[in-house]
C-alpha cells in the first residue's frame, strides 16, 4: 500500500468496553443513594452496551431509518412501520435489562433507581429506542386509575419478553405503551386540542369513546397502545388507545407520515388521524391533562437520565480522543488548554450524574413527603 495511506496519529475507537466498570462518578452515586443495591445487572448490562456488535447495531437502526406502510400491496390499509432488524435487536435488550416497566412489577431494593442507572448506560449505546422504553415504563401511574385495563396490560408491560408483532394484547408475552397529546395548532397547549371522542357504550373496560381527530405527534406509533387527550362532553380526557382491539381487529388509526428528523433516527415519530378509532376512560372524564401528566412525570425523568448519559458519553469519546491523539509533541490530553476543557466537561458529566440519580431515588420513596417535594422540584 502506498505510504501515502498509511494511517497514523487516529485513536483507537472506544469499543467492546464494559461503559459501567469505568463509570466511576456512577458508581459512587449508586453507593450514596442506596448503598444496598445490587449492581450485578448493571455490570452486566455495561459490558453489552459496551460492546462492538451492539455499537454495529446502533450505526445500522439509524442508517436505515424506519419506512412507513400505509397499504399493502393489495391496497388494503395496514399503517405499519417498517424497522430494520438492528432496531428489533436494541428493543430485545433494552426491554430484556427491565429498563421499561420492570420496577412497577419485580420490585427489590431501590427498582426505580436500578433502573435509572440502566436508562443512563443505554443512553450511551443508542437513545432513539428507549422513547417507547420510557413511555412504557411511566405509563403505570396514569394507567391504574383504570383498574380493568391494568389488570389486563400489567403483566405484558412489566414482562422482560419483547415482541414487535401488531397482535392482540393476550397473545404477546410483552407490551409497549406510547402517548398521543401534541397537536398541530396548539403545540404545548395541549387545552387546544380539537380532537373529539364521543360515547360509544361501555364494557369490561369501562367507558369506550368512539375518537376523530389527529395528532401532530405521535411517537413510537407500532407501540400496542396509547393515552391520549381527547374532547369529550366534559372537557379535555386521558384515554386508553389500544392499535389492536380486544376483538382483534384493528384500531381506526391512520399514520399520515413519519417525521423527518434532524437526530433520532431509529425511533419512528409520526403524525396520525383517528377515524372513529375506539377508545377507554383513564381517570375522571374532563380532567385529562393532569391524569397524563401523572406518565409525563416519569418521562421527564427519563429526559434527565438521558441528557446525564449523553454528557457521559460525551465525556467518554473526548477522554478516548484526546489520550490517544498527539499535537505539537504531547498527547491532546496533556496539553494545559485541553486539560481545562477536559476537566470541565467531567465536572459537568460528574454533577448531572449526581442530580439524575438522586431525583431517581426519590421515585423509590414516592410514600415519603419529602421527597414527593424533591420530585416535584427536580424532575421539571
Amino acid at each position: 500500500m502506498s505510504t501515502t495511506h498509511e494511517v497514523f496519529n487516529q485513536p483507537v475507537p472506544l469499543v467492546d468496553v464494559n461503559l459501567f466498570a469505568v463509570n466511576r462518578a456512577m458508581q459512587s452515586a449508586l453507593a450514596f443513594n442506596a448503598p444496598a443495591l445490587d449492581t450485578a445487572p448493571l455490570q452486566t448490562l455495561g459490558a453489552v452496551v459496551g460492546s462492538g456488535e451492539m455499537q454495529t447495531h446502533a450505526r445500522l437502526a439509524n442508517v436505515h431509518a424506519p419506512q412507513l406502510k400505509t397499504h399493502s400491496r393489495f391496497g388494503h390499509r395496514i399503517d405499519q412501520v417498517e424497522f430494520h432488524p438492528s432496531y428489533h435487536a436494541l428493543m430485545t435488550e433494552a426491554v430484556g435489562a427491565g429498563l421499561h416497566g420492570t420496577p412497577w412489577g419485580e420490585g427489590g431494593t431501590s427498582p426505580h433507581l436500578l433502573r435509572a442507572a440502566g436508562f443512563m448506560l443505554f443512553t450511551e449505546l443508542e437513545p432513539s429506542v428507549l422513547c417507547p422504553i420510557s413511555m412504557s415504563y411511566a405509563v403505570a401511574p396514569a394507567l391504574r386509575d383504570n383498574p380493568a385495563i391494568y389488570k389486563d396490560w400489567a403483566p405484558g408491560l412489566t414482562s422482560r419478553a419483547y415482541d414487535p408483532a401488531l397482535k392482540v394484547w393476550r397473545d404477546k408475552p410483552g407490551l409497549t405503551m406510547g402517548m398521543g397529546m401534541t397537536e398541530k395548532q396548539g403545540g404545548s397547549d395541549v387545552r387546544a386540542n380539537t380532537t373529539r371522542a364521543e360515547p360509544a357504550g361501555s364494557d369490561a373496560w369501562g367507558q369506550r369513546f368512539s375518537v376523530t381527530g389527529h395528532k401532530w405527534f405521535f411517537s413510537a406509533p407500532m407501540c400496542d397502545a396509547f393515552l391520549i387527550l381527547a374532547q369529550t362532553t366534559s372537557g379535555l380526557s386521558c384515554l386508553f388507545l389500544p392499535r389492536v382491539l380486544p376483538d382483534g381487529a384493528m384500531n381506526a388509526i391512520h399514520i399520515q407520515r413519519l417525521k423527518d428528523k434532524l437526530g433520532n433516527k431509529a425511533n419512528a415519530s409520526s403524525e396520525v388521524e383517528f377515524h372513529g378509532a375506539s377508545a377507554w376512560l383513564v381517570g375522571e372524564e374532563g380532567r385529562g391533562v393532569p391524569q397524563i401528566l401523572a406518565m409525563g412525570s416519569m418521562t421527564r425523568l427519563d429526559c434527565a437520565l438521558g441528557t446525564s448519559g449523553l454528557m457521559r458519553q460525551a465525556l467518554s469519546i473526548a477522554l478516548n480522543h484526546t489520550t490517544q491523539r498527539k499535537a505539537f509533541g504531547k498527547a491532546l490530553i496533556d496539553q494545559p488548554l485541553m486539560k481545562n476543557v477536559l476537566a470541565d466537561l467531567a465536572l459537568e458529566s460528574e454533577a448531572s450524574t449526581a442530580l439524575a440519580l438522586r431525583l431517581a431515588r426519590s421515585f423509590d420513596r414516592a410514600d415519603d413527603p419529602h421527597e414527593q417535594v424533591m420530585t416535584r422540584l427536580l424532575t421539571p
